[in-house]
């Protein structure tokens, strides 16, 4: 079982991006430590940091339920320039295999939402 990221557009053609819910999990461990923050640490991943204590873009995708939800339109066109400047930052050292998952990850991420900003709809968790 996973976990897929759609948009809410009840189109089956529409780009979407699926993990086990480990590879989600280690997916945005990733981005908290690009971020400048250990996910562990956080109120409801296991430690007592409140999310208001970290300031980043990404804040509604790193915590948001795995499994139930979505994120907005408005939520996804302003995580995307973050989105985008991650992945330009880190193609820079593409020999790492690991990184290289993480970055085909985040491109397929910032396609899909992309595609819910250009058609004003949410991301949907499922």
């Amino acid at each position: 079982m996973g976990l897929m990221l759609s948009p809410g557009d009840d189109d089956g053609a529409s780009p979407d991006i699926s993990w086990s819910y480990f590879g989600f999990s280690l997916f945005r461990q990733w981005l908290a430590e690009v971020e400048g923050f250990t996910l562990a640490e956080m109120d409801g991943f296991g430690g007592d940091r409140p999310w208001c204590s970290v300031s980043t873009t990404l804040t509604p995708l790193l915590d948001h339920p795995d499994d139930e939800g979505d994120l907005t339109p408005a939520q996804c066109v302003a995580m995307l320039p973050r989105l985008e400047a991650i992945l330009d930052q880190q193609r820079r050292d593409d020999s790492d295999p690991v990184l290289l998952r993480r970055l085909d990850d985040l491109s397929q991420l910032v396609t899909v939402m992309r595609f819910c900003s250009g058609k004003d709809v949410g991301l949907i968790f499922g």
